[in-house]
């Protein structure tokens, strides 16, 4: 039987994580989020905090147009993405399970029966939720959610050529502050 694969991508503040754990849970499977980083590290030798960072920008940064560290061999995110890319394709062939986050939904688009999820909600739910969840200051936590999507965004076209957060490319996606934390994971669990 081939492994079902769930993946998550999510905007910052939309409990995406939570719905992936929860929903792994549930099904019984294994959730993979912060265990990737540390894989990575383990293949890597880099620090898990450097490898959380570097998942959310593109090598180069706002540089990367006026001169490319790229023209002296591959950076060290590039370095991280094959070794991401690998470890993400070896657990799919491996297990059925949830991956949150990664670019995972592109690197098992044709290796894996995968679901595609994007979460989302509004910019206010988002700024309340992680003011209470992550203790974010309430002044700066708006302009957090759009520092740390962009990047995201940034990172996730700049490897896979791909828009992020753009619906067609995901088999479904789900508003978590008008459904609900638990409402996303028993829709999700009922595709599953």
């Amino acid at each position: 039987m081939k492994n079902r694969i769930i993946t998550i991508s999510r905007e910052f503040g939309s409990g995406g994580r939570t719905i992936g754990r929860k929903l792994a849970e549930n099904l019984g499977i294994p959730c993979y989020d912060r265990e990737l980083i540390q894989q990575i590290a383990l293949e890597s030798g880099f620090d898990e905090n450097y490898i959380k960072d570097a998942g959310e920008y593109a090598p180069g940064g706002f540089l990367s147009s006026a001169f490319s560290n790229r023209a002296f061999g591959p950076t060290n995110e590039d370095y991280l993405w094959e070794i991401q890319y690998k470890i993400i394709t070896d657990i799919a062939q491996r297990e059925s399970c949830v991956i949150v986050g990664r670019c995972a939904d592109y690197i098992l688009r044709d290796k894996a029966d995968c679901l595609k999820v994007f979460i989302h909600a509004s910019m206010n739910c988002r700024a309340e939720r992680i003011v209470k969840v992550y203790g974010e200051q309430e002044k700066s936590a708006e302009q957090r959610l759009k520092d740390k999507d962009k990047r995201r965004a940034s990172y996730h076209r700049f490897y896979t050529n791909m828009k992020w957060g753009y619906a067609p490319n995901y088999h479904i996606t789900l508003d978590s502050g008008v459904l609900g934390i638990d409402k996303c994971v028993e829709i999700l669990q009922n595709l599953y």
